[in-house]
């Protein structure tokens, strides 16, 4: 059953949660993934309609989860959902994975990213990657101790200045590079027999991250209102953001110069001003995903929390500080053991093994407002159109990336599955140690 929030203050407003929207979405991808996507497509035509469509499926799911956010305006977002649907055996296997490898590994691997374009920024020596890395994982979690808030506010600059870096290799790429802009539809003919397929992946794994803000609903203002609204207003930017910067790409470097590429924000920066221009973008990725950490942090630990709540983890976790109203003891633990897989150099083949983990959790939790509709009826403030076939081709998309993530990398898939089936194991032991789990 639904339960009220116990202790979370109602804090965040629309503006805020629409820039967690972008910044759980936007990290280092869009600066780095595009020439996969080239590599795999045959017209800089193809190509976009990659992304806007990509975008669009990703706003169905958005929307999707708007009403399950409308129906249960709590923390811990997934994990409530599939817990209350489909039992607490399903809702612990989402926060088993989330913890050891999903949020946990992405935010290893991001901040690895953030430390590497720092260091490239500022001429940095190769050494000084962990540190940073782990400066910057001390940083994110140090500023969310003190109330969600102050995280907020800087969670605000962090989207402000990822977006103003988009912008900048926008405008730098469609008016100041001088290339033909006739070439952005144009067809590669050394591409001539790619696969549509492919592409996909690497776009869709783009746009991962909109769930983010459901985890979080506990600490939004009016959330029946304010979470559709935020999703859908942030998922905007975030297409028109990511369309936009492929057709910069496109008009700099063409499509085969962008298959060729592998950082295709400092080759078109580089075009324009130089060794300056390349340095200014990697700062700007750095900024872009370090506002990707802080948010994945402070959603995963709302979930450890609330698993802790329900007797499905260790009661510590569900503490909040009596001040500020925030979980630190599991902000802590989250960020803590991200920091022991960056130590490891382990985070980057544990991601790979998870990632069809998390679109998996995404398609699951779409699947909850099947089970939400026949048992609540209509009572959402919020509805998504189209139901039910906007939710079925949500699900049925997602169920074919991960068909074809398993065919393409049956390891790694095999791995990740283990991992999550692990998990069951964990639970019975859990379960007849800690009696104190709702059923």
């Amino acid at each position: 059953m639904p339960r009220p929030d116990s202790g979370y203050q109602r804090s965040l407003r629309p503006w805020d949660a629409a820039l967690i929207v972008v910044g759980g979405i936007i990290g280092g991808g869009i600066f780095l993934n595009p020439g996969i996507a080239a590599q795999r497509t045959d017209s800089g035509l193809t190509l976009l309609l990659m992304w806007a469509g990509a975008g669009v499926l990703t706003l169905i799911g958005a929307l999707c989860y708007a009403e399950l956010g409308a129906r249960r305006p709590h923390a811990g977002g997934t994990y409530v959902y599939l817990r209350e649907a489909f039992g607490p055996l399903a809702g612990f296997l989402f926060g088993w994975t989330m913890l050891l490898v999903i949020y946990s590994g992405s935010t290893a691997a991001v901040a690895t990213i953030f430390a590497s374009y720092t260091a490239a920024a500022f001429g940095l020596p190769p050494s000084m990657a962990l540190p940073l890395t782990i400066g910057a994982l001390v940083f994110v979690s140090g500023i969310n101790l003190f109330g969600i808030r102050l995280g907020a506010q800087i969670q605000n600059l962090f989207a402000l200045l990822k977006l103003l870096a988009v912008a900048v290799l926008v405008v730098c790429g469609l008016f100041l590079a001088g290339a033909g802009h006739g070439q952005i539809l144009a067809v590669d003919p050394a591409r001539n027999d790619v696969g549509f397929i492919g592409a996909a992946l690497p776009v869709l794994f783009a746009y991962s991250g909109f769930t983010y803000l459901n985890n979080l609903a506990g600490e939004v203002r009016d959330p029946q209102r304010t979470l559709p609204r935020a999703l859908f207003l942030g998922m905007l930017l975030v297409i028109a953001a990511y369309v936009l910067v492929n057709v910069a790409y496109l008009a700099v470097l063409g499509h085969a110069g962008l298959a060729a590429s592998r950082a295709p924000a400092a080759d078109v920066m580089q075009q324009v001003f130089g060794p300056l221009g390349a340095k200014v973008i990697a700062l700007g990725v750095a900024i872009s995903t370090l506002g990707f950490c802080n948010i994945t942090l402070v959603a995963g630990a709302r979930v450890l929390q609330v698993m802790g709540e329900d007797g499905l983890f260790f009661h510590a976790v569900a503490r909040l500080h009596p001040r500020y109203r925030t979980p630190n003891t599991a902000l802590l633990l989250l960020a803590g053991w991200a920091i022991v897989l960056a130590l490891s150099g382990s985070y980057g083949q544990l991601l790979d093994y998870a990632t069809f983990g998390d679109w998996l959790a995404c398609a699951a939790g779409v699947a909850t407002l099947f089970w939400y509709r026949r048992r609540d009826g209509g009572s959402a403030s919020f509805k998504v159109p189209g139901y039910p076939w906007l939710p079925l081709l949500f699900i049925g998309t997602v169920a074919w990336v991960v068909v074809m993530t398993m065919r393409d990398n049956p390891r790694n898939a095999g791995i990740g599955a283990l991992i999550m089936a692990a998990g069951v194991p964990v639970y019975l032991v859990w379960r007849h140690l800690f009696s104190r789990a709702r059923t």
